[in-house]
């Protein structure tokens, strides 16, 4: 569960993915996911209609937009740079995901002239001009050298927009596929839609928990609200919160009749104590203090939602090295409060993975395939292939502790194909590999 998402860059603090190199490979053929099955968004109009403005009129940084911003009118996209092989498969499912559910008028071009230009240029071109970032989106300007001379100047503030008329986006394009694929869902969306990103959102990838990593129902419903005939350019927060209700009845009839949850929104204090509790770049135990004072955060403010859980989840991670069992118990708790909420069943397929790696640890394999069963279709579903495998590789050692040597090849061999996509060249899907193999305690570290 990758906390770093990528954001507007018209913030210094553009966060980063990890990534990794590929290559030739020598291991069986890469798999990829053939049709999208996203779920439809469970929360009430009025929660939408909520959510919808928080998005759409405020930066991850917290600066306000004055008013909504959109392409207007049929929308082109074209790509340039070196785009590795996987992204124009993944680009035409994704455009015809959006022409299809979210109703937008978008289609791909050749000329220089077109409203979204994505160029792949390496993960070094990217960190010239933004060392922290995977990938980021700017307004006007249709390459990374126009962008350096650009960055600072008024026309690729997002604020100053009044609408939008041409945007860049930035890929890497020597990292895995899936990071790639990653990169352009959530780009993409922030060049079309809103520039926002919500913790209390459990089932979309405008959240900063970076849970989902295609566009979810949820996800397509807003962008199809926000482009919406009776919704234009220039228009004010109070313009649009009083065209919402009718734009929500019409395209979300379903939400019409559900109670509002209100949900809180999330403190400031909370989100940098999570960062931290998950960061790479302070101690270990500055890192469970942290997590720690995100549990006692959520407490307080009364979560019983993903909020709570995630804060668990956190501190299971922070722990997990120093005191295991105690990792479990948090890990229990946050899955406990991730079945309390609607939209998690991915959140729960990741708990599942630290649950059923320490089952391998002690030798129980049954809890183990007890514990992965419910979560190989959910991460099917979701499209994480990253996700998908990790869940095989551990079923194939679970299955080696039962004495059942020929099934885990078949399923280890399955997961492969997954990995690569997921994780990208050989030596990472090896490493994976080896990781996955060092829990079994018939095989030693």
């Amino acid at each position: 569960m990758l906390l770093n998402a990528c954001v507007p860059a018209s913030d210094p603090d553009v966060a980063t993915r990890a990534a990794v190199n590929t290559g030739a490979s020598t291991l069986p053929p890469m798999k990829n996911f053939a049709a999208s099955r996203p779920e439809a968004p469970v929360r009430s109009n009025n929660d939408l209609a909520l959510d919808f403005i928080e998005l759409s009129f405020q930066m991850e940084s917290g600066r306000a937009l004055p008013v909504l911003t959109r392409f207007e009118g049929p929308i082109t996209l074209r790509v340039t740079g070196a785009p590795p092989p996987t992204l124009m498969p993944d680009l035409n499912r994704l455009l015809a995901r959006l022409r299809n559910e979210a109703g937008i008028d978008i289609t791909q071009s050749r000329s220089d002239t077109a409203h979204i230009t994505i160029q792949a240029v390496t993960r070094e071109d990217i960190r010239k001009v933004l060392p922290q970032a995977a990938c980021f989106v700017t307004p006007n300007v249709t390459s990374i050298q126009d962008y350096r001379s650009a960055r600072r100047l008024p026309r690729t503030n997002w604020t100053l927009l009044k609408t939008r008329e041409k945007v860049a986006i930035f890929l890497p394009n020597d990292a895995s596929p899936q990071e790639v694929r990653d990169c352009l869902h959530e780009e993409l969306a922030q060049a079309l839609g809103p520039l926002n990103d919500l913790y209390r959102l459990p089932d979309s990838v405008f959240n900063d928990d970076n849970v989902h990593t295609v566009l979810t129902g949820f996800d397509m419903l807003i962008l199809r609200a926000y482009y919406d005939p009776a919704l234009r350019s220039g228009m004010t927060r109070g313009q649009v919160a009083a065209a919402l209700p009718a734009i929500f009845a019409r395209i979300n009839p379903k939400g019409t009749g559900k109670p509002a949850r209100y949900a809180t929104r999330t403190p400031e204090e909370w989100s940098r104590a999570i960062q931290t509790a998950l960061g790479r770049q302070v101690s270990l135990k500055s890192r469970q203090n942290a997590a720690q004072k995100s549990i006692r955060i959520a407490a307080e403010m009364g979560w019983e939602d993903h909020r709570r859980a995630f804060a668990h989840y956190a501190m299971g991670r922070a722990i997990q090295s120093t005191d295991p069992e105690l990792a479990q118990k948090h890990y229990l708790t946050a899955d406990r409060y991730y079945a309390l909420t609607p939209g998690t069943r991915l959140h729960r397929a990741y708990v599942a993975t630290q649950l059923s790696a320490y089952a391998i640890s002690t030798g129980d394999a049954d809890r183990a395939l007890r514990l992965i069963a419910p979560h190989i279709q959910t991460a099917e579903q979701s499209e994480n292939a990253a996700l998908l495998s990790t869940l095989l590789l551990l079923r194939a050692e679970a299955l080696e502790l039962q004495g059942r040597a020929t099934e885990a090849r078949g399923v280890r061999l399955d997961s492969v194909g997954w990995a690569r996509y997921g994780f990208g060249p050989d030596w990472a899907v090896r490493a994976k590999l080896r990781e996955i193999a060092s829990l079994n305690p018939l095989k030693g570290s």
